[in-house]
């Protein structure tokens, strides 16, 4: 059966079965994920996943329940299964179904053009890479993978009152970690490039940057154990954020477990910082026109000027706090509960560039990568102790590697330590964005 005359039984038959409100919301995701081994096809795999969440309001009460099948006995099957589990709902606050926002930007994140490039086209391109990776310094030893990723999600919101809402997005990622080896020293670097635009992959440009990136750890040197000047690389700054990105959501906070909680219209970072949420940014991952319950997304300025504007609402904590939504609610799957989440979110660029930042110092570390976030790091306390990869810098120039350190200090701390800004934004397919960080210090310990 269609999704849409799915939806319009469902609803119907939800009326006669005594819900007062009802929700349903469909999502479709697709797969496509290939990997290359010494010139041959090593992995392939394609996955399709589906289906349809009910939400229902029975006896004052909200029920859910979902399923992959869309027939008649999946209908019965959704109301049934809503209605036992509102009996047994003791949520004192209860969620509602939104009748819908004044408008709606109708943004398209689907990339035709992306869709219509021929497998064989993708897997061809990664041999490509490979081979030219393998021929670019004799240095190299091998990969540890050579890997591309297409992912695509279309998403369905319709309710009892009437709201009809749709959108889709896909993108394309290749994924690489390059081993290299010198004597007896070896080390990998790891490289991600993601695009909605197959004819941007430019092969010679990714095939240097990962080559590089990986050479560029050989010959590491230890550095004596103290607090340095830290230039957080944008990638690096990027998995940070993301680490602590929950401590902006409201249902976090409300729950006592983000020290943000209350600091609405307080300075939490330095004058220079400013952080987006921007479902529609054109180069982004999760770019969304509505969130899980329906709300329109917008554009929203979390932190001005290091100031904290809002924190990111749903319907349920927008209520709870006495303003409107910001249109963060989010279902991970059809088989999820509401959570709330960003789309898009990343600190706004500046203008000086990431080698200007490294000309500007003196003597400081550059961190190119962090292993061990969210074992590492406590959200609630912000305190984050973790290994790093990075680079030593002297008189304004890179000198040499640095053996693996371990870095420590605190996120909300480093917001306000925050002394310049770059201009190389990254953001990652997770949506969770940054570019080069100048922090005024960090404790970096060498082995």
């Amino acid at each position: 059966m269609k999704i849409e005359k799915f939806q319009e039984m469902l609803l119907a038959q939800g009326l006669s079965h005594d819900f007062e409100d009802m929700e349903i919301y469909y999502e479709k995701s697709k797969r496509f994920a290939c990997d290359v081994y010494k010139g041959e096809l090593d992995h392939y795999e394609t996955a399709e996943d589906g289906g349809i969440s009910f939400r229902g309001i029975y006896n004052g009460k909200m029920g859910y329940a979902y399923t992959e099948k869309f027939d008649l006995e999946s209908i019965s099957f959704l109301l049934e299964r809503a209605k036992a589990n509102a009996k047994v709902i003791e949520e004192e606050e209860q969620d509602d179904i939104f009748s819908g926002s004044d408008e709606y930007e109708e943004k398209d994140f689907y990339s035709e053009s992306l869709d219509a490039v021929p497998i064989p086209d993708k897997i061809e391109l990664l041999k490509e890479i490979e081979r030219k990776v393998s021929d670019y310094d004799p240095r190299i030893a091998s990969l540890n993978y050579c890997k591309l990723i297409e992912q695509s999600k279309e998403r369905l919101l319709a309710n009892s009152k009437g709201l009809v809402l749709h959108d889709r997005m896909n993108y394309l990622g290749v994924v690489l970690s390059v081993v290299v080896k010198q004597g007896d020293e070896t080390k990998s670097g790891f490289t991600v490039k993601v695009t909605k635009d197959f004819s941007e992959l430019n092969v010679d440009d990714i095939v240097k940057e990962a080559a590089e990136e990986a050479l560029s750890y050989l010959g590491e040197q230890s550095i004596p154990s103290k607090r340095y000047p830290i230039i957080l690389r944008k990638d690096a700054a990027a998995d940070l954020l993301d680490t602590f990105t929950s401590v902006f959501s409201a249902e976090v906070a409300q729950k006592g477990r983000s020290l943000l909680k209350d600091k609405v219209g307080e300075k939490i970072a330095a004058e220079n910082v400013k952080i987006v949420d921007d479902p529609f940014y054109e180069e982004g991952f999760s770019s969304r026109n509505f969130d899980g319950e329906g709300v329109a997304s917008k554009l929203c300025n979390v932190v001005e000027n290091g100031t904290l504007n809002t924190l990111l609402h749903n319907q349920k904590t927008a209520k709870k706090a006495g303003v409107e939504s910001t249109g963060h609610a989010y279902k991970p799957s059809y088989k999820g509960t509401l959570v709330i989440a960003p789309s898009n979110f990343y600190i706004i660029p500046s203008e000086k560039t990431y080698d200007e930042l490294i000309a500007s110092q003196n003597e400081a570390v550059i961190v190119t990568k962090l292993s061990g976030l969210h074992s590492g790091a406590d959200t609630v306390s912000g305190d984050f102790s973790v290994a790093a990869n990075g680079f030593y810098v002297k008189d304004g120039k890179v000198e040499t590697p640095v053996k693996q350190m371990t870095i420590a200090g605190n996120f909300f701390k480093l917001l306000k330590d925050i002394q310049e800004i770059g201009s190389d934004l990254y953001v990652s397919s997770s949506g969770i964005g940054s570019p080069s960080l100048l922090l005024k210090e960090l404790s970096v310990t060498v082995d």
